[in-house]
């Protein structure tokens, strides 16, 4: 099944990633990544533009990971996408954002080098996988692997 729904920001993460539970178990996360834009100017000088917002949530094993391996000033490429979500506040007015559902969040090399440290299986894990999920998310990668041949 193809998404046409995706979208990858690479920019910094804006607060360090914060790790909830949901009441059947499952791990979610959430964080913020900003991107700002920047332009030489003609006298060669860089310019800076504006910055986008995007506050991001993970689910399952990404959800973990990410916050034992991402925090607030790192920079990070998001991959994901885009969820619309709509709730009434306290005083009944109706409220909505738009949030990145990350299938994907890993550290940016383009400035900094990063240690690898691979987890063990997880009973249900299967590397990433991804049955029909549900509205919640799932923070799976797209598809599983075979043993054999490592993804890294």
């Amino acid at each position: 099944m193809a998404n046409d729904n995706s979208v990858t920001v690479i920019g910094n993460c804006t607060r360090d990633p914060e790790l909830r539970f949901t009441n059947s178990g499952k791990a979610v996360a959430s964080f913020g990544v900003a991107y700002s834009t920047r332009r030489r100017t003609q006298d060669g000088t860089w310019e800076d533009g504006d910055t986008s917002f995007f506050d991001v949530s993970c689910w399952d094993q990404l959800a973990e990971n990410v916050c034992e391996s991402i925090q607030k000033g790192n920079r990070i490429v998001v991959t994901g996408r885009l969820q619309q979500r709509s709730w009434e506040n306290a005083e009944g007015e109706k409220r909505s954002k738009v949030e990145i559902v990350a299938d994907d969040v890993s550290p940016s090399l383009r400035w900094a080098t990063v240690q690898i440290t691979r987890n063990e299986k997880r009973d249900g894990f299967d590397g990433g996988s991804r049955a029909a999920a549900p509205a919640g998310g799932s923070g799976g990668g797209g598809g599983s692997y075979n043993d054999d041949e490592e993804p890294f």
